[in-house]
């Protein structure tokens, strides 16, 4: 792996768009993407207020800080400045009363339950 610099202040932020899931009120920007997969690993997403993922399982884990806002997992509410780390195998899903800015580092997809 090398050295990498990404200046999200030069990006645009882009709707989430991800397979069985919809969502038009998420907006992501990449920071570090898998070389393989070209999938990001860290990234930033950014939830309009009412915005919520769905009911998701994290089969290698994610770690969360709120840059900015307040947002819901499941039954823990997070505001600017917490980290939250799931482990490999759990799940939750997450709502935005007011709208939030996050940073993300999800090793691997994550698998969306029904």
């Amino acid at each position: 792996m090398k050295k990498q610099i990404t200046k999200s202040n030069e990006t645009d932020w882009i709707p989430l768009a991800e397979e069985g899931v919809y969502t038009k009120d998420v907006f992501s920007k990449a920071l570090r993407l898998d070389e393989a997969t070209r999938r990001p690993l860290t990234f930033l997403l950014k939830f309009d207020a009412g915005a919520g993922y769905p009911n998701h399982s994290h089969p290698a884990g994610e770690e969360i800080y709120v840059l900015e806002g307040e947002v819901r997992f499941g039954a823990d509410e997070l505001h600017a400045g917490d980290y939250l780390y799931m482990p490999p195998g759990s799940s939750h899903s997450a709502f935005s009363k007011t709208g939030c800015t996050m940073l993300f580092v999800v090793p691997e997809e994550v698998v969306i339950l029904k």
